[in-house]
C-alpha cells in the first residue's frame, strides 16, 4: 500500500493507517453501475477500497453519459463493467475489481454477495432492490441503499438488527408501476449526490462511525435544496426482519424472473429476418423516433392500457434501450396471458452495438 496515495485522508484521526488498512482489507460490491454505482465506484476507490465487486448487463450508452460519469463518449456500446474496471483502476492500480457483465438474479445472487462485506445497490429496478434486500438479510450483511426520481433521491442504511428495505416498502408494486430514468427523467447531478453519499455511507460502515443512516432515511430534494432525515423502525410483520423468509424463491421477483427468457441479438436478428418474430419497442416516444426495429411500439407507461391490440398468439420480441424495461413488459404481458415471447438481451443499445454478419 502506497501511503502517499491516501495521505490527506490518513491524517484525519477519524481514519489514520489502522483505518486505511481496514480500507484495504474490506470487500464491497456494487449492484448496478449506472448513475449511482459511477460516483459511488469512484470515490470507494480511491479510498483505497481493496476488494471491489461490479454488476451490472448494460451497454454504455450516449444518454448515459449526462450522469455516469465513469464514461466518455469513445465507451459507447462497450459493456460497462468492461469500461468501469478499466477507468478505475486508471485511478487506483492498487485495487483487485471483479466484475460481471450479467444482472443479479435469483439463481446467482447468494453465490455473488456472500464472498463480500457488503453491498452498495446502484440497481434501477424494483426487483433487483427486493432481492438484494432478501438476500443480504439471510447472509447478514449491510445493504447501503439509494434511489432517484426526477429532482429527489434517498439513501438509507439497512444492517443487520435494524429496519430493512421492505419495512420501508412492504409491498413490491407490479412490473411497470415505478418508471426508470429513460421514463421519467433525472437531473444529472443528483445520482452524483446520492451516490456519493451511499460511498460515504460505507465508508462509515467499514471504519465503525457512530450510526450514520442506520435505521434513518435520508431524503434529498434538490430543486429546492431541502433535505431531511426520517426515522424508520423496524416492522414486526416485516418477512425479511421476521425469519419469514428462509430462501431465495424466484417466483418472488417476477422481472429478474422474466429476464430468463431472452433472446440474444444474433438470434433475433435471425428470426426478424426469417418473419417468425414480430419485434416491440417499449421505449419512449424519443427513442423510438431515434431508430427502432419496426413501427410496433408502445410506450411501457401505456401498455396495459393497450393490450387489446395485441395478438397474443404471436411471437413477440420485446425490447427497449436496454434490456430491464422490455423485462417488465414481458412480466407484464405473461400476467395477461401472452405466452410467447422474449426479451431482447441488452436492448436496442446491443442491437446497434452488434455488427452484421
Amino acid at each position: 500500500m502506497n501511503n502517499n496515495r491516501y495521505a490527506r485522508q490518513m491524517i484525519l484521526p477519524d481514519i489514520g493507517e489502522e483505518g486505511q488498512q481496514k480500507l484495504t482489507q474490506a470487500k464491497v460490491l456494487i449492484v448496478g453501475i449506472g448513475g449511482l454505482g459511477c460516483p459511488a465506484a469512484l470515490y470507494l476507490a480511491g479510498a483505497g477500497i481493496g476488494h471491489l465487486g461490479l454488476i451490472d448487463p448494460d451497454r454504455v450508452s450516449l444518454s448515459n453519459l449526462q450522469r455516469q460519469v465513469l464514461y466518455s463518449s469513445q465507451d459507447v456500446g462497450r459493456p460497462k463493467v468492461e469500461a468501469a474496471r478499466e477507468r478505475l483502476l486508471a485511478l487506483n492500480p492498487e485495487i483487485e475489481i471483479q466484475s460481471w457483465a450479467y444482472g443479479l438474479n435469483p439463481d446467482n445472487a447468494i453465490d455473488l454477495v456472500s464472498p463480500y462485506d457488503m453491498v452498495l445497490d446502484g440497481s434501477d429496478n424494483l426487483s433487483t432492490r427486493y432481492l438484494l434486500n432478501d438476500v443480504c438479510r439471510l447472509l447478514h450483511k449491510p445493504l447501503v441503499h439509494g434511489s432517484v426520481y426526477r429532482f429527489e433521491g434517498q439513501v438509507a442504511s439497512f444492517v443487520p438488527g435494524g429496519p430493512c428495505y421492505r419495512c420501508l416498502y412492504p409491498v413490491m408494486p407490479p412490473a411497470g408501476a415505478m418508471p426508470n430514468c429513460a421514463e421519467a427523467g433525472v437531473l444529472g447531478v443528483l445520482p452524483g449526490v446520492v451516490g456519493t453519499l451511499q460511498a460515504t455511507e460505507v465508508l462509515r460502515l467499514i471504519l465503525g462511525w457512530g450510526e450514520g443512516l442506520n435505521g434513518q432515511l435520508l431524503l434529498a430534494d434538490l430543486k429546492n435544496m431541502a433535505f431531511q432525515t426520517l426515522e424508520l423502525p423496524v416492522d414486526p410483520a416485516c418477512p425479511a426482519c421476521s425469519g419469514q423468509i428462509i430462501k431465495i424463491d424466484p417466483m418472488a421477483y417476477p422481472e429478474l424472473l422474466c429476464a430468463r427468457d431472452e433472446m440474444t441479438v444474433a438470434e433475433a436478428r435471425t428470426k426478424l429476418l426469417k418473419g417468425k418474430l414480430l419485434a416491440l419497442d417499449v421505449r419512449s416516444a424519443a427513442e423510438h423516433a431515434a431508430g427502432a426495429l419496426g413501427e410496433l411500439w408502445i410506450p411501457l407507461p401505456e401498455l396495459e392500457a393497450k393490450l387489446h391490440t395485441l395478438n397474443p398468439e404471436l411471437d413477440l420480441l420485446v425490447y427497449c434501450q436496454q434490456g430491464q424495461r422490455s423485462a417488465r413488459a414481458v412480466s407484464l404481458l405473461r400476467s395477461h396471458g401472452f405466452g410467447r415471447l422474449w426479451s431482447l438481451t441488452g436492448g436496442y443499445a446491443a442491437w446497434t452495438a452488434a455488427p452484421e454478419p
